[in-house]
This record gives C-alpha cells, sequence and structure tokens, in this order.
C-alpha cells in the first residue's frame, strides 16, 4: 500500500491558516453570561423584600448557565434558590440579609437535627441541583436574633415539661445556607454571620467544596444551636481555610438519629477538613451526635483551636442512635487552652438525646413519635474503631475524657507524638486494644491517666 505523506509545505500552508483561529480566541470557551440582580428590579436598600427579584435572576441564569451578580448593597430577602449551572457571586460590600418573618423561609421536605421532616427553608438553598456555586467577598446575614429569642423562649415552656428533645424541632428556625440533595457545589469566600440555626448544612449531597468562609454567629448575642458546618450522610466533601467563630458545634459531621437515621442508613464518607481556625464553638472538630449511618474514611488536620472553645476532638453518641466510626484519621491541631483536649462520650446530652413523650400530652406533631420510636439496644449503641491521632500539641485543663460504652468498647484507636500540657491527665474507660506512643504529656498536678474497665491499652504511662 502505497501512504500519500503531505509535504511540510502543506502542513506549514495549513498551520498559517488556523493560526489567526487560536489568535483570535475562536476556539476559547464563550464567556459566562452575567445576570445583575439591579437589572431584575433588587434594589439593595435593606428595606425592601428582594429575594423574589434575585430568584429571578438566577432562574434566568439557569437557562443557559450564567452569573448572578449580587452588587454592594444590603438586600433583604427570604429563601433564595440557586440553580444548576449558576454562580451566584455576592460581591465585597454586598450584603444579603434575612427576613425576620419566618413565613418568607418555604416549608420543604429535608433533614434536621438527624430525622427527616418538613421544615423552612434555609436563607440561601441549593436544593437538587448540580454544578453551582455560591463564592464572592460579600456577606450572608440571617439576622437570627428574633429566632434565637423565640427559640429560647420554647424553651423556658418546654424543659419543665420533660420537653428539651422536642424544643430544637418545634423551634423552626431557618438555616444560613442548606446544600441538599445535590453535587459539585461550590461555596467559597465569604463572610457567613448571624445564622438563624444551622449556618452550612450539607446534606444528602456528593462532590461539595467549602473553601475560604468566615462564620461570625456571636454577634448580637449567641445563637443557641448555631453550628458552623454540618456535613450529614454526604461524601466526597472538602472544607478548607474556614474561620469558625459559633455557639454550637463548628466542624462536625452527622448521620442520623436514632430510628429515622438507622432507616435511611447513609454514611457520612471521604471527608477532608484542613487548615481552619475554630475561635468558638463546643469543640474543634466533631463527630456526632447524629452517628446512625456511620463515618468511614475522614481526615481532619491543620486545625487550630482557641480558647474559649471547650474541647479540642469530640465523639459523641447516644444509646439509641447507633452506627459507628472506621478510618478516621485526625493530626497536625494545636489546642490553645482548651477544657479537654480529646473527649468521647457515648451518653451525651441525655435530656436531649431521649424522646420520651408525656402521656398526658395526646396531640402532638407526627415527628415526634418518629423521636420517640424504640431502637433495639443492640442496634441503639455506636461503635467507634480504628481512629488514629496523632501531632496533637497545646494546652488543656484535661487530656482525657474518654467514656465509651460497656458493651461496646471503643476499639483500636492509636494515639502517637501528643504534646500536651495539662492540669490534670484524666480518665479513659470502656476501651480496647488503644496504642499509644511518643507521648508527651506535663500535667500540674502530677496525675497520670486512670484507665479502668479497658484491656490492652498500652504504651501511655
Amino acid at each position: 500500500m502505497n501512504l500519500v505523506r503531505p509535504s511540510f509545505l502543506r502542513i506549514a500552508l495549513c498551520l498559517l491558516l488556523i493560526a489567526p483561529l487560536f489568535e483570535a480566541g475562536a476556539f476559547a470557551a464563550p464567556a459566562a453570561k452575567i445576570f445583575k440582580v439591579s437589572d431584575f428590579g433588587a434594589k439593595g436598600d435593606g428595606t425592601t423584600l428582594d429575594s423574589p427579584a434575585i430568584q429571578r435572576a438566577i432562574d434566568a441564569a439557569s437557562h443557559s448557565g450564567g452569573t448572578v451578580i449580587v452588587p454592594a448593597g444590603t438586600y433583604l430577602c427570604g429563601s433564595i434558590f440557586v440553580k444548576s449551572g449558576v454562580t451566584l457571586q455576592i460581591e465585597k460590600d454586598a450584603t444579603i440579609r434575612g427576613s425576620q418573618k419566618i413565613t418568607d423561609y418555604p416549608l420543604m421536605p429535608t433533614r434536621v437535627a438527624g430525622i427527616e421532616m418538613t421544615w423552612p427553608a434555609a436563607l440561601v438553598n441549593v436544593y437538587e441541583q448540580k454544578n453551582a456555586a455560591i463564592t464572592g467577598g460579600g456577606t450572608i446575614d440571617g439576622d437570627g436574633k428574633i429566632f434565637w429569642d423565640s427559640y429560647r423562649t420554647l424553651r423556658s415552656d418546654y424543659d419543665p415539661k420533660g420537653l428539651r428533645w422536642a424544643a430544637d424541632y418545634d423551634a423552626k428556625r431557618p438555616r444560613l445556607v442548606q446544600i441538599f440533595n445535590s453535587d459539585h457545589i461550590k461555596l467559597s469566600g465569604l463572610m457567613l454571620k448571624r445564622s438563624g440555626f444551622w449556618t452550612v448544612h450539607i446534606c444528602y449531597s456528593h462532590d461539595i467544596e467549602v473553601d475560604g468562609v468566615t462564620i461570625r454567629n456571636n454577634e448580637d448575642g449567641k445563637g443557641p444551636s448555631t453550628d458552623g458546618i454540618d456535613i450529614d450522610s454526604s461524601k466526597k466533601i472538602l472544607v478548607q481555610h474556614a474561620d469558625i467563630s459559633v455557639n454550637d458545634d463548628a466542624l462536625c459531621l452527622k448521620a442520623g438519629r436514632d430510628s429515622d437515621g438507622l432507616r435511611v442508613n447513609r454514611p457520612t464518607e471521604d471527608v477532608v477538613l484542613k487548615d481552619s481556625v475554630v475561635r468558638a464553638g463546643a469543640a474543634g472538630v466533631t463527630f456526632g451526635s447524629e452517628t446512625s449511618g456511620g463515618f468511614r474514611n475522614v481526615e481532619a488536620y491543620g486545625i487550630t483551636v482557641l480558647k474559649p472553645v471547650p474541647v479540642g476532638i469530640l465523639f459523641k453518641s447516644a444509646h439509641t442512635r447507633g452506627g459507628w466510626a472506621e478510618d478516621i484519621r485526625i493530626h497536625d491541631m494545636d489546642l490553645k487552652d482548651v477544657a479537654v483536649a480529646i473527649r468521647v462520650i457515648m451518653n451525651w446530652n441525655p435530656a436531649y438525646s431521649y424522646a420520651t413523650i408525656p402521656p398526658e400530652i395526646k396531640d402532638y406533631p407526627s415527628y415526634w413519635k418518629v423521636l420517640g420510636t424504640p431502637v433495639p439496644e443492640d442496634k441503639g449503641i455506636a461503635h467507634f474503631h480504628d481512629v488514629h491521632i496523632w501531632n496533637i500539641a497545646g494546652t488543656a485543663k484535661t487530656a482525657f475524657e474518654v467514656d465509651g460504652h460497656p458493651k461496646a468498647p471503643l476499639e483500636r484507636f492509636k494515639l502517637d507524638h501528643l504534646a500536651l500540657q495539662t492540669q490534670t491527665a484524666g480518665h479513659i474507660v470502656n476501651a480496647a486494644n488503644w496504642n499509644f506512643s511518643d507521648i508527651a504529656l506535663t500535667t500540674a498536678d502530677g496525675s497520670k491517666v486512670t484507665v479502668t474497665d479497658s484491656h490492652d491499652v498500652t504504651g501511655l504511662n
């Protein structure tokens, strides 16, 4: 067979003909179309309800994909919904401020605090979408004090009646940002503040990145249950460069509560938390208390935890939660004068964790029955195992407060290269096959870690 090869001259001529096309950008991807919210009627004056106008801009951008620009100004909003293919860009000196009218947040199916139920939508939502982003140098402000106050009023009524467990569900407070049943979403660069309830809730989602957000929920008071970033029965999640000040869990992994969480049975897995600072909150890194679906392949590192945060690393569950944790890696953390460096508690906050409906109450919402559904003991005990913690340094009042369950000891924990200065050493109860190495624990009272009801705990003292 005779092959005809083009001559060098012909190749050169072809290159000369197509070169101008490259130089002119003929093969470049088309620029994303810009949609300014002001063109859709948004005022940015802080008094006009701008969420309908912003939603019109988002809906227009969703038809072909594009960037919705929120320029400088204060935009009073109820719930807005970011659609697939859309970037919502909140520019510097722009604030989306939440309405204080709960009717501006439509009721939608979701999961809240571990159970599936109908709940007000968040201020900013990515709900069953893909390939979207919320970004910019601006602010999303929940203006949540009115919701904090209503919750506290409800608690003052519920607590004496033995209904502490119901208060968080009955006080329907809007979250700040919800990413629900969505994938390939990015949240970046924003100031998030004064959330009415949880700040960023990532639920039933995958391939999510949260990068460079600052969370400030302790302005205008301290908002109850204003978690920072909650990753809930989701996978392939990256959180990095976060700066968090909240009044509850800061960086938190969740996976469902009790009978409903066991029914759904979706783990949180393939998660990386890194290079962040926690200035205020319940703990630096938290697993639980919603543990029913389990946790797998989680790595947390490069995290600084500052006073007055009470706990550095926290695992918490309850006797009705169930679930498990495995292949957990936590390392390179700096603890600055926390109360407890490492805490594991399997009977967390009984007044909240165990739902018992008083017999005199006959008329109650359907989700109370879900919360009160009994869980058999063999399904209710969480099993935490194969956890590696290393390169943890800093100061604390107590090094360890570890309380496993006698019927499910905490198994195969490996702790090494810990450098802690504490007032006292603390205790470990119901552990099995724990290995310590390269531990530098200096206690002001000269105490050693007390280990009881455990076996094969080596290398500690």
